[in-house]
């Protein structure tokens, strides 16, 4: 009858490598989960660790209709489609169909640290002015404000985790200098944060016990530091000559420039005292060395 109980609900908008590093970190912790998760497809079915996960259609004009009902019985929702040309396509769903949803300890959105714009190299908290330079900052800063708005009128639980630079052993800084596919722009003072992927799932995880509604944290680690820093100590580790620099005017991608456009150090203390967390990678030399040690 207990272990009953103790099964929990998870739905995730979009499965992305958050999502299914907080779904490795329930199955590691031997949690009793149901989970359901959203893609672009027709909805089907897919297995991961013996269990069996429905994948419902969710685009910004279809859905399966079933979503309703399992949204119902969700204990957690975690989103992490980003906005569709500039509007949030899941709040857009949650507006028009649920009204209450009884059961949701939580729903928490997968924010950017690019909300906070340009801040000069200075550091940034919860309470800083967020005045985004790129398209993509602006949109996710309106996607917040509407999870807010919307919330705060259908009485949801609600906490914004705004995300530093993500990496992981699939995606990181060593596999580009491999592959020779960095370009690393000579910027003075350019800071930028970043977390491991890990991080977050132990995050996520302690906040299934955690929460307080309408929250905003930052998640990212304890070094900003320049893509320069953080390349020359990739090349380190692979015993590589330091990737050549380009002028920023040099740089065809638009991505790219957007990013150097940002300078500003993301202070995490608030997501360390709330969550009671200790990172596992405090900066990214532990993260590059564990990926370095165990991957390559």
């Amino acid at each position: 009858e207990g272990r009953l109980m103790s099964k929990i609900n998870i739905f995730c908008f979009g499965y992305g490598q958050v999502a299914e590093g907080f779904i490795n970190k329930l199955i590691q912790e031997k949690k009793d989960f149901d989970l359901s998760i959203t893609s672009r497809q027709e909805t089907h079915q897919i297995e991961l660790n013996n269990l069996k996960i429905t994948s419902y259609h969710f685009t910004n004009d279809k859905f399966d209709s079933s979503i309703d009902k399992k949204l119902k019985e969700a204990n957690y929702i975690l989103i992490s489609i980003p906005p569709i040309e500039g509007k949030d396509i899941v709040a857009k769903y949650f507006d028009k169909n649920l009204q209450s949803i009884t059961n949701c300890k939580w729903i928490t959105y997968l924010s950017a640290t690019s909300v906070y714009g340009d801040h000069k190299g200075e550091w940034v908290n919860e309470n800083s002015t967020t005045k985004p330079t790129s398209p993509n900052g602006s949109s996710r800063l309106a996607a917040e404000n509407t999870w807010k708005k919307i919330s705060n009128k259908h009485k949801y639980p609600l906490q914004i985790f705004r995300l530093a630079g993500i990496y992981s052993k699939e995606f990181n800084i060593l596999k580009r200098l491999q592959t020779g596919k960095l370009q690393v722009v000579d910027k003075k003072n350019h800071f930028f944060s970043r977390i491991h992927v890990e991080d977050i799932a132990n995050i996520l995880f302690k906040s299934l016990d955690n929460f307080k509604n309408n929250e905003i944290y930052n998640i990212c680690d304890d070094k900003p530091a320049s893509q320069s820093d953080v390349a020359a100590y990739g090349a380190k580790l692979l015993n590589l000559k330091n990737p050549n620099t380009v002028k920023l005017e040099e740089v065809e991608s638009e991505m790219l420039r957007n990013f150097y456009k940002d300078s500003k150090k993301v202070d995490n203390k608030k997501m360390k005292n709330f969550f009671k967390y200790n990172l596992k990678f405090p900066t990214y030399v532990e993260g590059l060395e564990y990926i370095f040690n165990n991957n390559l």
